[in-house]
Order: structure tokens, then sequence, then C-alpha cells
């Protein structure tokens, strides 16, 4: 696994193949890439907001990297509607309609969020029939009062709600899940959400500060759980059978997934999650299984303590890969598009403390290979889509955050 070269061109601050670096500079560069360890960096690293385009030549392709709208509030989910307009959301709690030429409008009806540490407005996906029913999905924190038997003061949760879109705001609003119990704690909501091809909608949910939860499918805690389109449990989660589970829970044993992707061949539920010091992880999911968390985990504590009994157990799944130390993965997708062919049936991953977005190729379910693109260049990816015309759009989560569009470069 390496990094890729980046060049700063003449003019503009735009990055290109072209420049002054000589051509034995370039064959001691690539033969430290072949040579050096997993990691070896073999870039430039510019840590702020390109103001410009700029181009990158990776293993497969040379893309240019588009900043469409900058200054967005740590967004955390990007969806496309018909026409090319796209929605973006923004943790404190705003939804924003941009229009294909980059202006930006806010939509309005969205229902009381609070924004605290790791929660707030999280993910969006549309119907799938949206072009007839208008109809969005998106999950959030909300905020309640504590019964005085739990010590009183204010407890949160993650809520899924669904609305229709009528212009700028939205419509007959109502939330379809609600996770069982509130907590204190202000940390790992999760929240992915996607459509399976049935029509259910898969929604993760993270173990919110209290990783026991996650060993307990009776509680929505630190669960991927399978509703359908009107908050009701799937029926199939029910023919799962898991003893004692509350009727949603399609898998436990998680600590707190931000990545979701529904495979485009074989339909298969892909997540990662966040590992503590270490330890984060792709999954495969397969309905009723445990993941392990807490019990099992290739991470440590954050004083560097051990946590649970290792790394594998009895009944319990292991990963398909982990990253140590972490990379804070968020956002997931598989590219499907005709942009870049040699990426097709490739997953990509944003990462929050990498700062990078990762290109993933597997092979036969063993991961093959691994590319670090645009590493400290655009800042904290936190999510990663398709677009309907096969580009691939990022979100970077910072006070300044911004959305920009990935579209190759024509030899």
């Amino acid at each position: 696994m390496t990094d890729v070269l980046y060049r700063r061109g003449a003019g503009r601050g735009v990055l290109q193949r072209t420049g002054t670096v000589t051509a034995a500079a370039v064959s001691f560069l690539l033969l430290a890439c072949q040579i050096g360890a997993e990691q070896t960096q073999c870039h430039v690293p510019w840590k702020h907001s390109w103001e410009y385009p700029f181009q990158v030549v990776s293993w497969e392709h040379t893309f240019q990297v588009v900043p469409v709208v900058t200054r967005l509030v740590h967004p955390w989910a990007v969806a496309f509607l018909p026409g090319g307009d796209m929605l973006v959301t923004e943790r404190p709690g705003r939804l924003l309609r941009v229009g294909a030429d980059g202006r930006v409008r806010p939509i309005s009806g969205l229902p009381p969020i609070v924004a605290v540490e790791n929660g707030g407005l999280l993910d969006l996906v549309l119907d799938p029939g949206f072009a007839d029913n208008r109809l969005l999905y998106f999950s959030y924190t909300e905020r309640s009062r504590l019964p005085w038997w739990r010590g009183g003061g204010d407890g949160y949760r993650t809520a899924v709600a669904r609305a229709e879109l009528a212009g700028d705001r939205l419509v007959s609003m109502r939330r379809i899940f609600v996770m069982d119990s509130f907590s204190r704690d202000t940390q790992r909501f999760g929240s992915r959400l996607a459509f399976l091809p049935d029509g259910d909608l898969v929604v993760t949910v993270g173990d919110r500060g209290q990783r026991r939860r996650a060993q307990d499918p009776s509680d929505h805690a630190g669960s991927v759980l399978r509703i359908r389109s009107d908050g009701s449990p799937s029926p199939r989660t029910a023919a799962l059978a898991i003893p004692g589970a509350a009727p949603e829970v399609f898998t436990f044993g998680h600590r707190n997934p931000q990545g979701l992707a529904v495979h485009p061949a074989s339909g298969a539920i892909w997540i990662h999650e966040h590992g503590p010091r270490g330890g984060d992880e792709i999954n495969i999911l397969r309905g009723g299984a445990n993941y392990g968390w807490p019990v099992v985990t290739y991470g440590r504590g954050f004083a560097w303590n051990n946590i649970g009994v290792g790394h594998e157990a009895p009944g319990m799944e292991p990963p398909l890969l982990h990253w140590t130390p972490s990379i804070a993965p968020s956002g997931m997708a598989f590219y499907t598009g005709s942009k870049f062919p040699r990426w097709r049936d490739n997953l990509f991953v944003g990462a929050l403390r990498g700062r990078h977005l990762r290109r993933i190729v597997v092979r036969d379910g063993v991961v093959a290979s691994q590319e670090v693109l645009l590493k400290d260049c655009l800042g904290r990816i936190r999510d990663v889509r398709q677009g309907p015309d096969g580009r691939l759009w990022l979100l970077t989560d910072e006070r300044r955050g911004a959305l920009y569009r990935i579209e190759p470069v024509e030899p």
C-alpha cells in the first residue's frame, strides 16, 4: 500500500503530472515506493481546502478534484436528486439543497435536532421510489429528560424520520424509528442508512459509549437494524430467531458503524466501524451474527489497556479487514460507474483521522490491495458517494467543510 505522488503545476495552484520535477527525481521516488514500507509516503501535503481544481496521478487513473461547495459546517451526508441537484446534511442540524451550479438553499421542516459531540443531523437517503413519491429518510439525534429514577438530566438517542420533499421544505414528516432507550453519553450514535433490493431499510446504531450494551441483542445500541420503510420490523429479522433480540435487530456486537454499502452484485450488507485505539473493521453482515464488540477486538483502550479476551472467540464473527492503527473510517461506496473503468467494483472508504480516501480491491472474498488517495489534501473525509453520472463525491467534516467532485482526466 502506497500513497500516490501529487504535483503542483504552473498557475492556479493546480496539481498535475507536468511540472519542474526531473525524470531522475521521479524515478527515485517511484523506486522508493516500490521498496519502502507498507505506508511509504510519496506525496506533497497541503493541509487546507482548495480554491481551484487539482489533478492527482493514482495507480489506475489520473483524476481531478473539483471543489463544488465550500464553507459547509460539519457536513455528514450527500444524496442526489433527479435533475442534478443534491441534498447535504450538516451535523449542527441543517439540510441544504445544492444546485448543479453550486448554489445553496436551506430546506425547512426538520424536527428538533440536538448536536452534541458525535450527534446531530446524520445520514440521508432517498426512497427507491423518490421520483414518484418524493420521500426521503434521515437519521438524527434527539434529546429528552431522563426520569428521576435514572438520575434526571438530559438523555440522547438516535432516531430516523421520513418526510416528503416539496420544493425547499419537508412536509408530512414522521418519525419511523427511535432507539429503545436514552443515554447521557454524547458519543457513538452511528449512523448510516441504506435501502436493500427488497425495500428494507438498514440502520446502523453505535453502542452509545456503553460498550456492554453491544452484546445485548434486546438493546438497539451497538446493532445493525433492518426495518420496513414505515418503520416496522422487517419479517427477515423475525426469521433469524436471535434469542431475546429486539424485533429490528439484524446483527449485534458493533461499536460505532459509520460506513454502510450494499454490494452491487450479491446484495450483501457491508459495514465498517470505528475501533477504540486501533481495530477499525470492515464486516460483511450475516443475519443473526454477533460481531464481537467488546468481547473481541483488534484495538486497545485509550489508556492502552486490553479490551475483552483477544482477537477471536467462539460464536463471534471475524472482520474481513481491520486497521491498526486506526484510520477512523466514515462513509463507504462501491464504485460501479463507467467514468473510472479500472476502479469498477472497488470499495472506497473515507478516513477522518487518516485524512484520506482509501481504495480497496477485494477478490474472491479477500482484500487484494489498498491504495491511499488524497492524503492530507482535503481534511477529514466524512462521506463518499458515487453520483448518478459515475463520478465520485466527497464531503469533508470540518468547521469549514466542503463538497468535492472527483472526475477523470482525459489522456
